[in-house]
């Protein structure tokens, strides 16, 4: 029996239309004569969804019993005795309610699809990205809220077909707004929280971005399974070759101009390592080459190849690359008449690869190699000639006392043995000598006519120029092959120590003594000194641990006897214009100044960074004692003036002999005087208050308080003006952990400002709501709003909205509210209310962990302990606010 196939409606969130375009589809599929059946689809009781379920034929669904509560559920068993054509299934990442003792029931609805494609039955299911396992925690991070349904990712990436329904996030917040995906009770609250438009945002790049590798995994399949090797420039892929030379810079930046030429293309930088794991690249370049091809959006790959235009050539083919990067040959005029070389070799054999070779100025000036007496000590070479010179001289001594015995094959054969044991010892050198000596002491000794240098038969002549050509070519191969011992060697070396500096960094070792000392241990000097020469604006010198000496002072040093200039040490390395890392110990080889460049770069990152943090916390305070001396002067040369004017002016008034006023008249004054005395009073508090925030002396007592019982307390300060406003607060809803007359004070601010700035027909709205250890206050109006450009301003001190008038305080509301929250370790933002309007956000932590809900069919709600007071007004029945919508 063949499989069924599965299509797949994926969405970036609940809403987008995953059920209504797999519903229209079904109804596609009944009109062409597909046999259709509805196993489960959930419609959430949205009019239009529904009125797309008419003329589908519906397979009844299985009702569960769970802790008292019956829900329905698809039935697998009735779907598969039907046994339709195609049957649709909405919401695969579904957790099925536990029945225990039913036999084959799965715990997971993606369990049970499989099933039915097992039977030849097609399915048509939807997902929502915040489902796949991959991107699970990723979605937490971003929205807030734990999923606890998913699905695997091999589940849905094995799908015939993926269809994604996208919707902008302007869009989805609209449809929301209209009442289309939420209950009306609960619109205010998910457009807050769930639905804000960057979490939808991001949740639909997370959509695109998994849909694209869901395409580029097809296309490649489909490539694969037709044999199809040619490029297909679906979408340009730049590749560029690195040789780990001093180019790599340039070759990357011109790569990252050709890919920035076209919308989505990609960057793809490349090493080939040699089979034998030997090359030459330098390391430290390669590392900073490959930090600058991702920070340019690029991604850094190494393979291993015998070949590199094979290796370049086949990786590219691979990525379905359309363009390839290399540089102008290094090599000289002569080396490329021997060999043309990577470049032109690439060239002729990339198909319909365009090929660019860039050129760079190390055209030309070729690859600096070793020399010959770098593969073994100048004490070996010595040893090795003295062993060749001592060995020639006996075998010769024997073999002419055995002349008799053995012929001038072996002769030339044993004088091989030395010259490969003098290879072995001492090198090429020591080989060379040994192979020249031998032939000449073979000519003298053993080549008739004996006692000249005369050869008098042509077969002599050709063995002992055999063997001198023998003998050079065996030393040589030893030669190399020790040469390239010590470089493996070496390599390896290099290699532990840049995996111990970037473990150290990983771990966060990145202090300068820390890391110089890691220098010092590592190439056993006795002292490393990081020296500075001082800018001439630079007066005081900087944090320098030592005095100028000539020009330098001493910035940080671990060792016996500090360097105070960089002549001092036996080793200097130069870490830009101004710094120098100077060791002292012994003389470094010039392989070890490679290596010793990485710590000498990571210790100019370390001294920056220092340097950046002291003088972030030297300015901090400035910075704050002068916004409070500012704020404060603002305050007391304007908006304090204008209460005690009210109340001088009505003192004055009553104090004055030259008017009679009447009983109510002066009622009138002593009220205007009073209530300019509370305003003057309110404003101290705050600026007092405001005061201790910025220098960090506010004193908070946290407890856990109840928002039920915090809020109408807030509302009682503000008279009856407050009686209009609309409380929301569950009953289920947590404790949080806050200072309640601090809170009381946030409360009366937002309260005070939600009133001033709503229209009198739409009184403010003030609701709670739970989210993991969070627990979120809103106060809602549906007022003129924030600008986007103003809203970090109207949290500035001493900021009105509008700054028109002047009797509404000295603008510390907001910024008192703020810094208040953040004191017991909250938040406080603003957010538009839909349909006009500002929302204030209170976000504090709750006095205790949620507990976990019992398992259901909708999508997971994070609640918190219960409790068994709540406060609702005007019928309201608030319900979780944070729940992200099913669908």
């Amino acid at each position: 029996m063949a499989r069924g196939r599965l299509r797949l409606y994926l969405g970036a969130a609940p809403g987008v239309g995953k059920t209504y375009a797999m519903l229209d589809e079904a109804r596609r599929r009944r009109e062409r004569g597909s046999d259709v059946v509805v196993a489960y689809v959930e419609t959430h009781g949205r009019p239009k969804t529904t009125a797309l379920l008419d003329g589908l034929e519906v397979v009844p669904r299985r009702r569960v019993s769970y802790r008292g509560t019956v829900f329905e559920e698809l039935d697998t068993a009735a779907v598969l005795a039907r046994r339709p054509a195609v049957a649709l299934v909405d919401e695969l990442a579904h957790t099925n309610i536990p029945e225990p003792g039913v036999p084959g029931r799965h715990g997971k609805r993606w369990r049970d699809v499989e099933d039915l494609l097992a039977a030849g039955i097609d399915v048509i299911s939807t997902v929502n990205i915040q489902h796949l396992e991959s991107v699970n925690d990723v979605v937490e991070t971003i929205t807030g809220v734990p999923q606890r349904e998913t699905v695997p990712d091999e589940v849905v990436r094995r799908a015939d077909q993926v269809e994604l329904v996208d919707i902008s996030p302007e869009a989805l917040r609209r449809r929301m707004a209209h009442g289309n995906i939420y209950a009306a009770d609960k619109v205010d609250a998910a457009l807050a929280n769930y639905f804000r438009e960057g979490n939808l945002t991001a949740l639909r790049e997370l959509a695109l971005l998994w849909v694209a590798g869901k395409v580029d995994e097809q296309l490649d399949a489909y490539r694969d399974a037709h044999g199809i090797t040619g490029t297909w420039e679906a979408r340009e892929r730049v590749v560029v070759a690195l040789t780990g030379g001093p180019e790599g810079e340039t070759l990357i930046r011109r790569a990252a101009r050709i890919a920035a030429r076209s919308k989505g293309a990609e960057l793809l930088a490349i090493h080939v390592v040699a089979a034998d794991g030997l090359a030459g690249a330098d390391q430290v370049l390669l590392a900073r080459q490959r930090t600058l091809a991702e920070s340019l959006g690029g991604s850094y790959h190494q393979v291993v190849g015998d070949s590199v235009p094979d290796a370049l050539l086949a990786f590219a083919r691979a990525e379905n690359a359309t363009q390839l990067v290399l540089g102008a040959s290094r090599r000289g005029r002569f080396a490329q008449l021997v060999d043309p070389g990577i470049g032109v070799t690439v060239t002729r054999r990339s198909g319909a690869i365009d090929v660019h070779l860039v050129s760079h100025s190390e055209v030309g000036r070729g690859r600096r190699l070793p020399g010959p007496g770098r593969a073994l000590s100048r004490r070996r070479a010595v040893a090795g000639s003295v062993l060749a010179a001592a060995a020639l001289v006996a075998l010769t001594a024997v073999l002419s006392a055995a002349r008799a015995q053995l012929t001038l094959t072996s002769d030339v054969l044993l004088f091989l043995v030395v010259v490969v044991l003098a290879a072995l010892v001492g090198g090429i050198v020591p080989a060379l000598l040994a192979a020249l000596a031998g032939s000449a002491l073979l000519n003298y000794y053993f080549v008739p006519p004996l006692h000249t240098f005369t050869i008098d038969d042509r077969d002599n002549i050709v063995a002992v120029v055999v063997f001198v050509a023998v003998g050079l070519t065996v030393a040589s191969v030893v030669h190399v092959s020790l040469l390239r011992r010590r470089r493996a060697a070496r390599a390896a070396a290099e290699a532990a120590v840049l995996s111990t500096l970037a473990g150290g960094v990983l771990r966060g070792e990145h202090a300068l003594p820390a890391l110089l000392e890691r220098v010092r241990e590592t190439f056993a000097m006795s002292c490393v000194t990081l020296l500075e020469r001082p800018d001439e604006s630079d007066a005081d010198g900087g944090p320098a641990t030592a005095g100028p000496a000539e020009g330098w002072r001493v910035v940080a040093s671990v060792g016996a006897v500090p360097c105070r200039r960089p002549d001092d040490g036996d080793a200097e390395v130069p870490v830009g214009e101004n710094l120098v890392l100077a060791l002292r110990g012994r003389p470094l080889p010039a392989e070890d100044r490679r290596i010793l460049t990485a710590f000498a770069a990571q210790a100019a990152v370390a001294l920056e960074r220092e340097r950046l943090a002291a003088a972030a916390a030297s300015a901090r305070p400035l910075a704050e004692a002068e916004r409070v001396r500012t704020a404060l002067l603002a305050a007391v040369s304007h908006d304090l003036r204008t209460p005690l004017a009210a109340a001088k002016a009505a003192v004055t008034s009553l104090r004055g002999e030259d008017i009679a006023w009447t009983p109510t008249e002066r009622a009138e004054l002593l009220a205007t005087a009073d209530e300019a005395m509370d305003r003057l009073t309110h404003l101290v508090e705050n600026l007092l208050d405001m005061s201790r925030l910025e220098a960090g002396a506010l004193s908070v007592f946290p407890r856990p308080v109840g928002l039920d019982d915090v809020v109408p307390l807030a509302l009682d300060e503000l008279g009856p003006p407050a009686r209009a406003i609309t409380i929301a607060i569950p009953a289920e809803l947590p404790e949080v952990a806050a200072d309640p007359g601090l809170l009381e004070r946030i409360v009366v601010n937002l309260a005070a400002n939600a009133l001033r700035h709503s229209p009198p027909d739409t009184p403010p709205v003030i609701s709670a709501s739970a989210l993991g250890d969070r627990v979120e206050l809103r106060v809602i109006d549906r007022g003129p709003g924030i600008p986007a450009a103003d809203r970090d301003r109207v949290f500035q001190p001493f900021q009105r909205q509008g700054d028109q008038n002047t009797t509404a305080g000295v603008g510390l509301g907001l910024a008192l509210s703020r810094g208040l929250a953040e004191a017991m370790g909250g938040s406080l933002v603003p957010e538009d209310t839909p349909g006009g309007g500002v929302t204030m956000v209170v976000a504090l932590p709750a006095a205790a962990p949620p507990s976990a809900a019992p398992p259901s069919a909708a999508e997971p709600v994070a609640r918190g302990p219960r409790r068994s007071v709540g406060i609702t007004s005007n019928g309201r029945s608030p319900g979780d606010d944070r729940l992200p919508p099913p669908g």
